[in-house]
């Protein structure tokens, strides 16, 4: 994606968080005449040892995404965090236009397809676990011939990373905006208050504030 540097987060930390706090993903392929195919589906991300990050997920059996992944490994995914409008009234002059802001994370991935009904109940005890552990003893409940009749109607898949890219879209150069724009996102809706949040982890509230008494 477009990277301008000053919106570059290369630490890998702030990327995984992002994953893991907004895991519902864009899955984006290349069907059988060469256009983007995207499936919107919740995923996983996995540390394993040696930095390598793994995403895990599954699709029904009939989208043919599955398909497509086979045939070509290669895809890409993104995560979208918190985004809003900004006014231009948070500058202090007249003279600006307005912007959208947001923080994104876009995976180049290497697709493995999961398929055998074993190593699919594992990773489907994976995605309950991340959402919602208490549901893994009502799983078990349901019996196996119930639980194999569900596997068999959907194709899991490993999607190990191979390039990463975070962008966090916060005005950052514009450290005239920064006070105001606290303001108005402290008291904004909850993807608003979230990019707030963001600015105080990278002291931009605290620097606007700093630079504005000057």
């Amino acid at each position: 994606m477009y990277m301008p540097p000053q919106f570059n987060a290369k630490d890998p930390a702030i990327a995984l968080e992002l994953m893991r706090s907004h895991p519902f993903a864009s899955l984006i392929s290349n069907d059988d005449d060469g256009l983007p195919y995207v499936t919107h589906l919740p995923l996983v991300a996995e540390q394993r040892e040696g930095d390598e990050l793994v995403l895990w997920g599954h699709c029904a059996k009939p989208n043919p995404h599955w398909r497509y992944l086979q045939a070509r490994s290669k895809a890409a995914v993104t995560f979208l965090g918190p985004h809003s409008y900004l006014s231009p009234s948070v500058y202090p002059d007249l003279a600006r236009v307005p912007t959208w802001n947001y923080l994104a994370v876009h995976c180049t991935v290497e697709a493995r397809l999961i398929e055998e009904p074993a190593e699919k109940d594992v990773l489907l005890k994976k995605l309950i676990g991340e959402h919602e552990p208490a549901y893994a003893q009502q799983w078990r409940d349901l019996g196996e011939e119930f639980q194999l009749k569900m596997l068999a109607g959907i194709v899991g898949f490993e999607l190990r990373v191979t390039a990463l890219q975070c962008k966090i879209k916060l005005n950052q150069h514009r450290r005239e905006s920064h006070a105001a724009m606290h303001a108005v996102y402290s008291a904004g809706t909850p993807d608003e208050q979230a990019l707030a949040v963001w600015m105080d982890r990278l002291g931009m509230n605290a620097a606007a504030t700093v630079a504005e008494g000057r």
